[in-house]
């Protein structure tokens, strides 16, 4: 995959946009419908088959969620769709004209405004890409989930 690729599909801030709950065009979304539509009005005898089978009673719930990761709208965070909120790296990444937060000379920074736990990710993923470039970071994780 040449590079310009690659930024379509990883964030400035490591991770993958596509493989994101919230992509349009994610992973996520495209098995959820496909899962959704394979089930169709399962509703019915979810309740039915509960009886027998106890996990099936969670199914209300189960349906809930999996119409919410139908509904991925997010454009990438390089075209003004990020979701985190107040993510630091959306728009610090423009101002300093990188592509990635390692290639920044300030990097690492204070202001992603990431959870200790993404934190942690965000650092190890631009230190991987700072090692072995851009293009081999993403041969490593393309197919890696990216809710580790």
């Amino acid at each position: 995959m040449e590079y310009e690729e690659i930024l379509d599909t990883l964030a400035p801030c490591g991770l993958n946009c596509r493989k994101c709950l919230s992509h349009v065009d994610g992973e996520i979304k495209q098995h959820s419908t496909e899962l959704k539509q394979q089930l169709g009005s399962f509703d019915r005898y979810a309740e039915r088959f509960s009886a027998f089978v106890p996990a099936l009673k969670g199914y209300p719930q189960f349906k809930d969620v999996l119409e919410f990761l139908t509904q991925g709208d997010c454009v990438g965070c390089r075209n003004g769709g990020a979701k985190y909120p107040d993510c630091g790296v959306a728009k610090c990444y423009q101002d300093k004209g990188v592509d990635f937060c390692f290639q920044c000379d300030e990097f690492p920074c204070d202001r992603t405004n990431f959870d200790p736990d993404l934190r942690q990710r965000w650092l190890q993923m631009n230190g991987r890409m700072k090692e072995v470039g851009v293009k081999a970071y993403f041969q490593e994780t393309r197919d890696l989930p990216r809710y580790q």
